[in-house]
């Protein structure tokens, strides 16, 4: 299996805008947002579909959603943190976590056509960053 952008990413070779990370686990800013602060949850280990991963990494998985929605929350100002986990993009599994005000957050498609705003997302991402 050829690595996938988020394997790249997890082994360094391509920089990204991290706000947790442990042995098991990286979340890091999409670099396409739908809203500010919204979030990308990896398990290390690459597995295209999350129905595929053991039971073991798929609860962990959740477990870190739950610890950083709140935070996510709060530290953005929203009412809500959605979940969305399409499968789509790149076969690595992943949620996103996508501060909201309002269904219509999520139900906006990302502008994969605009430029990367990299000062903006490291602003987010030093406001977002959670220590272990």
């Amino acid at each position: 299996m050829e690595p996938s952008i988020f394997t790249r990413i997890i082994n360094g070779e391509i920089p990204c805008h991290k706000i947790y990370e442990d042995d098991r686990v990286i979340a890091f800013l999409d670099v396409h947002p739908q809203t500010p602060g919204h979030t990308l949850l990896v398990p290390k280990q690459q597995i295209d579909e999350l129905w595929d991963v053991d039971d073991d990494t798929y609860h962990y998985l959740w477990t870190v959603a739950k610890r950083l929605a709140p935070h996510i929350r709060d530290t953005m100002g929203t009412p809500r943190v959605s979940v969305v986990v399409m499968g789509f993009g790149v076969p690595h599994t992943h949620i996103h976590l996508i501060p909201t005000h309002s269904e219509d957050d999520v139900k906006r498609p990302q502008d994969l056509d605009s430029p990367i705003d990299h000062d903006r997302l490291a602003t987010v991402a030093a406001t977002l960053r959670v220590d272990d």
